[in-house]
């Protein structure tokens, strides 16, 4: 089958799998706090010692919207929120560390927003060491930061490196000033590579970027434009995402509509156009949706096979333990999730209360872990294998069931006991995971949709 025949079967909203259950299908009604926390201690006493744990911080605070983005964000230019909330988050961190009986070892730690350059280099570098106070760092430990070109500072990058920070990631999304302008997010060329020269004469050894296809007004010729100074710069990582439009999720997006958006023939050709440039000028293809230099521990933990993903994304480092502190961030036990409220306000409160402010989350089945571990296969190595014991999972057979119709179209080879996708495949990595994705298929059969490719 033709690759636009492909795309067309395929097209459909499909979950970019960063966790298994997807957080729309967590069982919420039956998840309570109690239980959370003791899955939080066991994972703990089972890793903490071996891998180390992984520590997201979520910043949420931004001056100005970007109207395509999706994330949990509080607009103001007002710092004096800072401190305050500097102090929650610590305080959130030292209610978890009351539940160890021993010290934390910090593997990674990642600060997300929002944007964190928002806060002035004294409040992170506060943050950070009352966050580290009482822990130990593993020896791999890497610590990275999300920024703004346009707000980050030598003395931001000089702070957070002196504290243990190897790698940042810029977001960028795009140069076209049209594109800048309908989506509110403006930063130059030469600002990118200031921060990005900085960086790396301070001794920053990832530097990433972020580039988004299917923005509004977006054009082949910006993008190639776009793509073209972002291989100047030469940063280590890229993420190219496409957009998601969801205006009723995010109203910030209702300052244009779908006519302002590449119809879905553009927005496929935007892709391909980005994949093509990048990878001919030396970028490596990573899981979904990323691209590295063959240089950088992205690619080589792929080539290693120790490529890991988790709501963080694609990373090299892995730890079964990830508790997310901060408005809105989401932690996991490997055998549970949680995500903490979604409202300043609301989480400032309960952390006054002295209480944990997880608000909702999901206990992983029997179930859920089985199928967990083979879309994380899939989405790390591009291949699953599958036992004999996995066979006595009813889902598991039902999964297996769909495999030869995305074999007969290319996407992957099959045999008894495994699969492997095909180059064609990768691009539909997410198509193939939904096959295991049992919460996903009952809820589509139910409405008779699954077989239009979402």
């Amino acid at each position: 089958m033709q690759i636009q025949s492909l795309i067309e079967k395929y097209a459909g909203a499909v979950p970019r799998y960063t966790s298994y259950p997807t957080v729309p299908y967590w069982d919420a009604d039956t998840f309570n706090k109690e239980t959370w926390l003791q899955h939080v201690k066991e994972s703990f006493n089972q890793s903490n010692a071996i891998s180390g744990i992984s520590l997201y911080i979520h910043l949420p605070y931004c001056e100005s919207l970007c109207t395509y983005c999706g994330c949990n964000t509080r607009i103001t230019k007002n710092h004096a929120v800072e401190k305050p909330y500097i102090k929650a988050v610590a305080k959130e961190w030292e209610l978890y560390k009351a539940l160890f009986d021993t010290k934390p070892v910090i593997k990674e730690l990642h600060l997300g927003g929002g944007t964190p350059t928002f806060f002035s280099p004294e409040h992170l570098q506060n943050l950070i060491e009352s966050i580290l106070s009482a822990c130990t760092l593993h020896p791999d430990a890497e610590f990275s930061f999300e920024a703004h070109p346009a707000n980050t500072t030598v003395e931001h990058l000089n702070v957070l490196y002196k504290l243990g920070f190897k790698r940042l990631s810029l977001g960028i999304q795009d140069f076209d000033p049209k594109v800048q302008a309908i989506i509110n997010r403006y930063q130059t060329v030469e600002q990118v590579n200031h921060v990005h020269s900085n960086a790396k004469d301070i001794g920053y050894n990832s530097i990433n970027y972020d580039l988004i296809y299917g923005l509004p007004l977006q054009t082949l010729s910006g993008l190639e434009k776009t793509i073209n100074s972002v291989i100047k710069l030469s940063p280590d990582r890229i993420a190219f995402y496409g957009y998601a439009h969801v205006p009723w999720v995010k109203p910030g997006q209702r300052k244009f509509t779908e006519a302002d958006l590449p119809n879905t023939q553009e927005r496929q050709a935007l892709y391909e156009l980005g994949r093509k440039m990048l990878i001919e000028a030396g970028y490596r293809e990573i899981g979904m949706d990323h691209f590295a230099l063959s240089t950088d521990s992205l690619y080589q933990a792929q080539e290693m096979g120790k490529l890991h993903r988790n709501f963080m994304g694609y990373t090299h480092q892995y730890t079964q333990l990830m508790i997310g502190l901060g408005v809105s961030s989401i932690s996991d036990t490997w055998t549970a999730f949680a995500q903490n409220v979604k409202k300043v306000e609301d989480y400032l409160k309960l952390i006054a209360e002295n209480e944990i402010p997880v608000v909702k989350g999901h206990i992983l089945t029997e179930e859920d872990l089985l199928m967990r571990k083979h879309i994380l296969s899939l989405m790390c190595k591009s291949k699953t294998a599958w036992s004999h014991s996995d066979l006595l999972n009813d889902s598991f057979r039902n999964s297996l069931d769909l495999l030869p119709a995305l074999a007969e179209d290319g996407l992957i080879c099959i045999n008894e006991r495994a699969i492997n996708v095909t180059k064609t495949g990768e691009r539909f990595l997410r198509n193939i995971c939904a096959v295991f994705d049992a919460r996903l298929q009952a809820s589509t059969l139910q409405e008779n949709i699954f077989s239009n490719g979402n």
